[in-house]
């Protein structure tokens, strides 16, 4: 006996086929989907009446957790300072470390809230937050825990990275901060089970190759999966040595080339496309998306909500610039808010896809098509939103 058999559904469960469920009802028992495209015994059957049915969408690339406001650097960049200009005269990261690092954890989980909220109200059930803005083993701890803390106060699934490397603090070297991380943040954050992924900022005025190559042997051994942002104001050689390093994805690309593609397709990584950021940036030169596609390459689309780059709270707008900006399809922005962000976790298995034996996350829409979803420009949502089979 089911739970509940949903019926009248346009079923889209988004798996290798983006096709519809003909029969168009699913079943739930115990928060997890039992039954696809068959009428089965339940203690409670629910008419949809004809509407939408997608899986909850997946945000697999965000910044939530900070504190502060970088509203003027916003001024600046308008007056015509690049991003690189800001960041090197102290602003930028930096700027919101000295805000974080004066905020108690308490304070981050008060106003991160209502930004993973405003996520979730749009159909967002898999969420992934990072830290970064700590930059000492204090500080990106607090920044974790109040992570953690989000997905045992919001009902969806939160998944934590560890982005310690994101910039090197004043007053000390790259290399000198490298071994920080390394041999003691890196290692305390594993032993307390604080992240599900590693990331690194892969820049000139960041972390390099060498970097790179550390911290991904360094993670590695500490069982934890690699990611890596890469090729998004420069063209470094990042994206095809991450790739070539195992990491599940490599992020911005907007100056990858053949070779980072190539590496992509090889290794199976995921390209994580982040229009928000190249948008707010004012950029102009946008990643490879013909050859990511002809290559095989999966592309997924992501919020990038974050306080200087992409203070944009709506992954269905970064979906609809995903397609305006960078040619992607309606059927490929949204596969890369579904399966394709899922697989940029490394949860494919588990998120941002319909099937029987997974958890019962998915959204109702009151739309004619899924293309609809990235036809409009922002005042969209869902019908209903359910985690676990239970309605937010």
């Amino acid at each position: 006996m089911h739970d509940v058999l949903y019926e009248n559904a346009r079923l889209y469960p988004m798996g290798p086929s983006v096709h519809p469920v003909p029969e168009g009802c699913f079943a739930i028992k115990d928060g997890r989907f039992s039954a696809l495209g068959e009428t089965v015994r339940a203690r409670r059957r629910l008419d949809l009446e004809g509407k939408l049915v997608l899986p909850g969408l997946v945000d697999c690339h965000t910044h939530l957790v900070y504190a502060g406001d970088r509203s003027s650097e916003h001024a600046m960049r308008l007056e015509g300072r690049s991003y690189r200009e800001i960041a090197r005269a102290g602003g930028g990261i930096l700027a919101t470390v000295e805000a974080v690092r004066a905020a108690s954890e308490d304070e981050l989980v008060e106003t991160a809230l209502p930004r993973a909220r405003c996520l979730a109200r749009e159909g967002v059930t898999t969420l992934e937050v990072k830290s970064g803005y700590g930059l000492d083993t204090p500080n990106e701890i607090k920044m974790l825990r109040a992570i953690r803390r989000l997905g045992e106060l919001l009902p969806i699934r939160i998944r934590a990275t560890f982005l310690g490397a994101h910039a090197v603090p004043p007053g000390q070297s790259r290399a000198g901060y490298m071994r920080e991380i390394l041999d003691e943040t890196l290692p305390a954050v594993a032993e307390a089970g604080l992240a599900d992924a590693v990331d690194i900022y892969l820049e000139d005025f960041a972390f390099d190759l060498e970097d790179l190559e550390s911290l991904a042997a360094r993670s590695a051994e500490l069982g934890l999966p690699l990611r890596a942002h890469s090729e998004q104001l420069s063209a470094m050689g990042g994206t095809a040595a991450a790739a070539r390093l195992g990491a599940l994805s490599c992020d911005h690309l907007e100056y990858a080339n053949s070779e980072d593609v190539a590496a992509m397709a090889e290794n199976d990584t995921v390209a994580v496309l982040l229009p928000g950021a190249f948008y707010f940036l004012r950029e102009s030169r946008r990643p490879p998306v013909p050859a990511l596609r002809e290559a095989g390459v999966r592309m997924a689309v992501a919020s990038d909500l974050n306080p200087g780059s992409s203070p944009v709270p709506s992954l269905l707008i970064c979906a609809h610039m995903a397609c305006v900006f960078f040619g992607l399809s309606a059927v490929e922005a949204i596969e890369g808010i579904t399966r394709h962000g899922a697989a940029a976790m490394g949860i494919g298995d588990e998120a941002g896809s319909i099937a029987i034996g997974r958890q019962a996350d998915f959204t109702v829409w009151d739309l004619a098509t899924p293309e609809q979803l990235v036809y409009q420009l922002g005042g969209l949502y869902p019908h209903r939103v359910y985690v676990k089979g239970e309605p937010l």
